[in-house]
């Protein structure tokens, strides 16, 4: 078991915040400044709007969680000021949950069995203007005798992948930031080959049991909203708010990695630069007050036009 950390922040006392926003790190690798601009953004929201802050670490993939990130992460956050309420929720503990979800699906014949590989669901032939990485409906529509010779070949040890049997094709969402978005809803993975349930499905199961129904994360995760908000749903789940970030980009105009050079606060640190003037980058980023190096002075400040002015170049 993980040992919680929690603070809290943000309500009256006495008066239950109005909803909740929220942070979930992925621990792969240490948080560069784009990662932590992001979450100060969620926070201010949040907290700007009276609603609690939740955070959750997405340590879903054990294999791509490596060890001790996700406390840095989180130690990263919380030396930036960023706070939040109740305990953490750590994904690789909510099994239980996930399979349960699933299972309300299956009950209504909306989870059908894969046995596709990546590299079958790459050479499949796709329908006209049909994006990368949809899935073209391989094992859809499957026999009963087709399924038990795919499932034959699989070998001893192995289970197919989970997924949603789809009735939309597209969706709308409309998004703080970028406004209104329609993007493909496709028969997406709800447990992989491996076991591991997967980001689509946890994110919509998660948000709603934190009482979640403010989601500000990077712009590159805005395709995924219409075939989480399609899950929610048929979950009978809130539909959240979306606001999705503009990147940090590097200043070739690529998002910004570790490759970039030192944009962590451990990097940052052993070149002399303190934390409190890599949170002057953040809030002068954001339009807060010149020369501020806390992100309280953005509370107030922060607003969805005042995200639109495109990604931050990091040079």
């Amino acid at each position: 078991m993980h040992s919680p950390a929690s603070s809290a922040a943000g309500s009256p006392p006495g008066a239950p915040p109005r909803g909740a926003g929220r942070y979930a790190p992925s621990p792969s690798g240490d948080l560069h400044l784009g990662n932590l601009r992001t979450a100060v953004v969620a926070w201010v929201l949040a907290r700007d709007s009276g609603r609690a802050f939740r955070m959750r670490v997405d340590d879903l993939d054990t294999a791509r969680s490596r060890p001790g990130v996700a406390e840095r992460q989180l130690a990263d956050l919380a030396a930036i000021g960023i706070d939040w309420d109740g305990e953490i929720m750590w994904e690789s503990e909510r099994s239980e949950a996930y399979a349960a979800a699933a299972g309300r699906l299956a009950d209504r014949g909306l989870v059908y069995e894969c046995y596709c590989s990546r590299r079958e669901i790459a050479e499949a032939p796709r329908a006209p203007h049909s994006p990368p990485g949809a899935y073209p409906g391989t094992c859809r529509y499957l026999t009963g005798a087709e399924r038990a010779l795919r499932r034959e070949a699989l070998g001893p040890g192995r289970t197919p992948a989970l997924r949603l049997r789809a009735e939309v094709a597209e969706l709308t969402v409309h998004d703080l930031v970028l406004g209104s978005h329609t993007g493909v809803v496709d028969d997406v993975v709800l447990r992989r080959g491996d076991g591991v349930w997967a980001y689509n499905l946890a994110v919509v199961v998660d948000d709603a049991d934190q009482g979640v129904d403010q989601v500000v994360r990077g712009e590159d995760l805005l395709s995924s909203a219409p075939r989480q908000v399609y899950l929610a749903e048929l979950l009978g789940l809130p539909r959240p708010e979306y606001a999705h970030v503009p990147l940090a980009v590097n200043a070739a105009g690529e998002r910004l990695a570790k490759r970039d050079g030192a944009v962590t606060l451990a990097d940052l640190a052993r070149e002399g630069t303190t934390t409190r003037s890599a949170v002057a980058r953040i809030v002068a980023s954001l339009g807060g007050p010149e020369g501020a190096d806390s992100i309280e002075a953005l509370r107030g400040v922060i607003t969805a036009e005042s995200l639109q002015s495109g990604p931050w170049v990091v040079a």
